[in-house]
């Protein structure tokens, strides 16, 4: 089984990617890290980023050992090393094959998608700065993708092929 890791700044288009390809791919099951770190008043520290990687690979090994599942797609904003390199390991000692991804996009279209997105409630000015701020950081990653001017299919493609 295969693990895709959609990694990048807030509203960049994770979810919507990810959710993409599970939708494309029969047997593909989609996580968004967010499920497993919703804590109300929300509270990103430590203990609680440790928490939502334990809840992230225990629900990656249960789909790992469903015979339906053949893919899975998990898409969370990891912004710190330590917190990419647990969910790597963890998903490497269940042996199972994982690639990673991180999206990225200037910032017109990042701002453009921001403001059409309504349903989520981080959608504030606030947090559009700290997005924002966080793009060029991003944008060192390993396996980026500058999603600018890029339709769905196109990343879908660069990720899946």
């Amino acid at each position: 089984m295969k693990v895709i890791i959609i990694n990048g700044p807030m509203g960049v288009g994770k979810t919507t990617v990810g959710k993409y390809i599970a939708e494309k791919y029969t047997g593909t099951a989609f996580i968004d890290g967010d499920w497993c770190l919703d804590i109300h008043p929300f509270v990103g520290n430590r203990e609680t980023k440790t928490m939502a990687i334990d809840n992230i690979l225990h629900m990656i090994d249960n789909y790992r050992k469903c015979s339906i599942c053949k893919m899975v797609v998990l898409v969370w904003l990891m912004d710190e090393q330590w917190v990419r390199q647990k969910i790597v390991d963890g998903i490497s000692d269940m042996e199972l094959e994982a690639k990673s991804f991180t999206l990225v996009c200037d910032k017109n279209h990042l701002v453009n998608r921001w403001e059409n997105d309504k349903n989520c409630e981080w959608r504030t000015p606030e947090w559009l700065e700290v997005s924002l701020k966080s793009l060029s950081y991003f944008a060192s990653f390993e396996n980026c993708i500058d999603t600018s001017g890029l339709t769905i299919d196109m990343i879908e493609e660069m990720i899946m092929h």
